[in-house]
């Protein structure tokens, strides 16, 4: 039986991955920070596991780290936006989202990385977003953590593939997830008239790409552009 650990998995993506993984008969443990009631409702509907951690505290993640089972697959979940000018965004704002969006990701990689190593296989898999690739206006912190997200994806792949370790990412484009829900109902009708499909993704879609990635043994160092033609590479 495979044994997922997933971050931010109380709500959005994070939350359809712990169900769809949950479904397929892996063990699924996921971590939130702030949602308590979301994720003991989650936790009794699926069968996972929750912990509260914050991601960026690397105490933290070792803490939650040292009393899961060995983990065969990772998915990188847990992120945080801002939305407003540079010129307006704090020093303090800029180094939490980089902390939770970037950092984060180093600490559960340095976390799980022993087990990987010791059997020369595993799965990573984080999420990033389009604006990652492409930027987005008044989005500049958002999009910076993005692009060194999907940078951090690529090199890991060539680190850790000669020890059996794919890393690969997700790069959703507008979803109907809580976080994009800030957003003003005229800015997200927008976002979907310039997509292709014209439409919003669906959390449910997220956590099907994020399986298939995760079942993919000869895909790695790839970013899955999940965002209804929105932007083309």
């Amino acid at each position: 039986m495979e044994h997922v650990w997933i971050t931010g998995g109380s709500r959005g993506i994070g939350a359809a991955a712990v169900r769809r993984f949950a479904a397929a008969g892996c063990r699924v443990s996921f971590c939130y920070e702030k949602h308590s009631e979301a994720a003991r409702a989650l936790a009794e509907e699926t069968g996972a596991e929750a912990f509260q951690c914050d991601v960026s505290d690397a105490d933290a993640v070792r803490a939650v780290a040292a009393v899961l089972p060995p983990v065969d697959i990772l998915i990188n979940n847990a992120g945080i936006s801002h939305v407003g000018l540079i010129s307006e965004i704090t020093p303090q704002e800029w180094d939490r989202l980089f902390a939770v969006n970037v950092k984060g990701i180093y600490h559960t990689v340095r976390a799980v990385l022993p087990g990987m190593l010791a059997a020369q296989s595993g799965c990573i898999l984080n999420v990033s977003s389009m604006w990652g690739q492409v930027g987005a206006s008044c989005e500049a912190a958002y999009s910076a953590t993005k692009g060194a997200v999907d940078a951090l994806t690529k090199a890991l792949a060539k680190e850790l593939g000669p020890s059996g370790i794919r890393v690969n990412a997700l790069s959703p484009g507008l979803i109907d997830t809580d976080m994009n829900r800030d957003l003003t109902e005229q800015t997200l009708a927008e976002l979907a008239e310039e997509t292709p499909l014209g439409r919003a993704g669906t959390a449910a879609e997220a956590a099907e790409a994020l399986w298939m990635l995760a079942h993919m043994p000869f895909v790695t160092g790839q970013i899955l552009g999940l965002n209804g033609g929105f932007c083309i590479t």
